[in-house]
């Protein structure tokens, strides 16, 4: 009978391991912020921005429109975070831990990214 009971709190330990989802959080990185151009002239008066992120060797372009009316995202290129990229969306955390998921505008691989930047200057 001890057997059986130690044998069912292995089993009961080792669980967890199996139902580990497979989405990963990845690092990336905020390449470029810039002010959302909103295709109608009567938008709402909330800012949006249009958010570069590089995760890996992609790119993604996102919609972020902040809280409140914050406009401290102008100033968060550089900076590091986790990213869960989705299929149609990019989910983040704040620093409170409070998850929040931002439609995906576009995608490009890196490098093309850079071909087209060194066919720009090679043109001046």
């Amino acid at each position: 009978m001890l057997r059986f009971v130690g044998l069912f709190f292995f089993c009961l330990t080792m669980f967890p391991a199996f139902a580990q989802s497979t989405s990963k959080y990845k690092v990336g990185t905020i390449t470029e912020v810039k002010a959302h151009q909103a295709a109608e002239s009567g938008a709402s008066d909330a800012a949006s921005y249009d958010v570069s992120i590089k995760v890996g060797d992609s790119i993604y372009v996102v919609l972020y429109t902040p809280e409140l009316g914050e406009d401290t995202v102008k100033y968060v290129a550089g900076r590091d975070l986790l990213v869960l990229v989705g299929k149609n969306t990019i989910t983040y955390n704040d620093i409170l831990g409070r998850s929040f998921a931002v439609p995906i505008e576009t995608q490009q691989r890196a490098a093309n990214l850079k071909q087209s930047k060194s066919v720009s200057r090679t043109a001046e």
